[in-house]
């Protein structure tokens, strides 16, 4: 069964790091109602939405797709870029530990955000942003090369996250905003770029081969439905002023 381990935002988001946004106050309760509405998105896609609670005096804890890796043999625990979030994988590991029997971590100097990586089969892309460097990228190839999966490294340039700026579609397709990651490290995908005025497009999540997005880009939506993709949309915006998104509130995997 498709899985997802969401978290409730936190009373104090409005305390969220912010870096390419400027800072906006937070509706927290407007949130909330998003963060649920997002969670009735996956659950009609067939998904079955765990929501924790494991972290609720962290202003970013509604972002818990950066505390880990899922795959498919195992989990990876990760190390957080920013020093304000160091404690919030703690209490998601023991959630993960009740979905894989391998759960391995990395650790510091090495940092490793799960926004920074993008799966498209077995290849890995990690973006090394501000949130990963190149020694979180190191241990995470080390630790999945038995698995059989390719780690590449991605420069990203704009975003603080690389799903920020690049996500995969279901036929492997990257779709991408250019002005945010080096396209020199993925010449062997397809491209599809947003729209110039729809930055945040890029980052879509997929659950299965339905693409669900937030309900801001409706330029990018409108030629994902034309290539014949089934689009599932929501409001974020509040979730948004705190530079999250669709990839952003979820661990996504199969149990």
């Amino acid at each position: 069964m498709t899985t997802a381990l969401v978290h409730a935002p936190s009373t104090r988001m409005n305390e969220a790091l912010r870096t390419h946004v400027g800072h906006e106050d937070i509706d927290v309760g407007r949130a909330r109602e998003q963060h649920a509405a997002y969670c009735r998105m996956l659950e009609g896609c067939g998904v079955a939405v765990h929501v924790l609670d494991v972290n609720r005096e962290h202003p970013d804890a509604v972002f818990v797709e950066d505390t880990a890796i899922v795959l498919d043999e195992l989990a990876i625990v990760g190390s957080m870029g920013a020093p304000s979030r160091a404690a919030e994988p703690e209490g998601v590991e023991v959630e993960l530990r009740r979905f894989r029997s391998d759960v391995l971590r990395v650790v510091s100097p090495a940092t490793l955000e799960g926004g920074d990586v993008l799966r498209v089969g077995k290849k890995l892309l990690v973006g090394l942003s501000n949130r990963t460097n190149a020694r979180g990228v190191a241990a995470l190839s080390e630790i999945v090369r038995p698995h059989g999966y390719v780690v590449l490294p991605v420069r990203v340039t704009g975003s603080i996250h690389l799903k920020t700026a690049c996500t995969a579609l279901p036929d492997g397709t990257l779709l991408v905003n250019p002005h945010w990651v080096d396209l020199g490290s993925v010449v062997d995908f397809e491209l599809l770029a947003v729209h110039d005025d729809e930055p945040f497009a890029a980052n879509v999540l997929l659950v299965g081969d339905v693409v669900c997005t937030g309900a801001s880009s409706p330029g990018t939506v409108a030629e994902l439905r034309r290539r014949g993709l089934d689009v599932r949309t929501t409001e974020l915006g509040e979730l948004a002023k705190a530079e999250g998104g669709p990839t952003c509130l979820s661990l996504v995997f199969e149990a």
